[in-house]
């Protein structure tokens, strides 16, 4: 049996470093943002690279969903795979993966924003995902009864060992203590974007505890008071 682990999280949250720790596993296979080029394709966003990924990837949403609950890259039995839910504009929800282990990835929104500024022009809440987050954690809450595994990425940064021994528990999979490091570069499964957006990770052996855009930036502003309240309140239910 497949364990198919969907990890949903906004963009800037360490998101590709945890993508990085279970691809060092040797039970797990990750895709990367799966559902992006529908996204880019159904709304037009001028983003990074737009055009490169669209034609680098399904772009069909019905069809990305079938492989993402199909047999995973080189027959793994674990599958991690990284997801942004404000990509899910489309006729797709996380309601459409029940046969997933569903797991929350949040960061404090002041970070985000100043992390994501230095890459990107920021037009709109909505590009960081902490509304969409909050939807989808309370559908797959009423789904299985409880709240979902949800980790802070300052949390896992300053205890990674911890953190995702606890994360792998509350998954239902075994640690491995391969999930610490990893080798440095660009990997086949990174989604072409990377090349505009993963330079940090790409130079990184491991989970670092100063991540690009960590330095204080003010905390007031629109999209920082739009997102605020949705980060606390999915950061009540993070692992401790």
């Amino acid at each position: 049996m497949t364990v198919r682990i969907a990890m949903w999280s906004g963009p800037r949250s360490i998101s590709t470093a945890m993508m990085r720790s279970f691809g060092s596993r040797a039970d797990c296979a990750v895709t990367d943002e799966p559902f992006y080029g529908a996204f880019l394709k159904a709304t037009g966003e001028a983003q990074p690279l737009a055009d490169e990924t669209m034609a680098s990837m399904d772009c069909d949403w019905a069809s990305v969903a079938e492989t993402m609950r199909g047999r995973p890259p080189g027959g793994e039995p674990i599958w991690y795979q990284k997801h942004m839910p404000h990509h899910m504009v489309g006729d797709i929800s996380i309601a459409d993966f029940a046969d997933h282990r569903h797991a929350f990835l949040i960061r404090d929104p002041a970070c985000v924003i100043a992390s994501y500024a230095a890459k990107n022009d920021l037009r709109s809440a909505e590009h960081l995902g902490y509304e969409k987050l909050c939807e989808y954690f309370e559908i797959e809450a009423d789904r299985i009864g409880k709240a979902p595994p949800v980790i802070d990425s300052t949390d896992v940064l300053r205890d990674p060992e911890r953190v995702l021994g606890k994360l792998c528990a509350a998954l239902d999979i075994p640690w491995d203590e391969a999930m610490l490091r990893w080798e440095p570069g660009q990997r086949e499964e990174d989604g072409y974007w990377g090349r505009h957006w993963y330079s940090r990770v790409e130079q990184s052996t491991g989970f670092e505890a100063s991540p690009e855009g960590e330095a204080e930036v003010p905390k007031s502003g629109v999209v920082y008071e739009q997102c605020l309240p949705l980060y606390e309140k999915l950061a009540k239910w993070r692992l401790r």
